[in-house]
């Protein structure tokens, strides 16, 4: 049975997904959208590499592979951690607790955009360890998808708010874009990968 709420490990790779509470939105307007990823990458750039993602109007979905316990950004100079106490414990929850900066910040600057009170994110969030890369590479062809099947857009290459266009590109992006590739082997591949059926029994209908 899938752990939903696995522990953020260092190197380890991780299914990061979340809901809106309720029968809200999560984002109403491009800057939404814009701002999310802005506060992703001020939280989470500085413990987490990034290899997917998808922010839908309701939900959003993240593959990322947590840093290295020596280069994640802050842990090591935690004001008051001594060495000693620098356990497992410790280091998760400070993970843990760079994704509830993140959706804090979010969710003041949403809540007082939208004059809303009250959650605005599913506790806890889902977090599901991934161990192999034929589940990696099933999952970000799942990710992509995502508006698509959820019927946000026709066609889900053309979604402005997934990782799917960047991968492509040549600009610079902080997406692991050269380690996703060559899960695939190449761009081609990538691309013939992404028109397969998704294998929901591998992924999982619940995500």
């Amino acid at each position: 049975m899938k752990n939903y709420v696995s522990p953020l490990e260092p190197d380890k790779y991780y299914h990061i997904y979340n809901h809106a509470a309720g029968k809200d939105l999560l984002f109403t307007k491009n800057d939404n959208y814009n701002f999310f990823l802005q506060q992703f990458s001020k939280y989470i750039n500085p413990v987490a590499d990034t290899f997917a993602y998808c922010l839908m109007p309701n939900h959003f979905h993240f593959l990322i592979r947590i840093k290295e316990d020596k280069d994640l950004t802050g842990f090591q100079n935690l004001s008051g951690l001594k060495a000693e106490r620098r356990n497992q414990a410790s280091l998760t929850n400070f993970i843990s607790n760079q994704f509830s900066k993140l959706f804090n910040s979010y969710a003041k600057a949403y809540n007082k955009q939208q004059k809303r009170r009250g959650t605005l994110f599913e506790r806890p969030f889902k977090r599901i360890h991934i161990e192999s890369n034929k589940y990696i590479r099933n999952l970000i062809h799942y990710i992509h998808y995502n508006p698509e099947h959820h019927g946000f857009i026709d066609d889900f290459k053309e979604w402005k708010y997934s990782s799917f266009k960047s991968l492509l590109s040549e600009k610079v992006t902080n997406l692991k874009r050269k380690e996703v590739i060559e899960l695939f082997d190449d761009k081609d591949n990538f691309l013939y990968f992404h028109k397969r059926e998704i294998d929901y029994d591998f992924i999982g209908k619940a995500e």
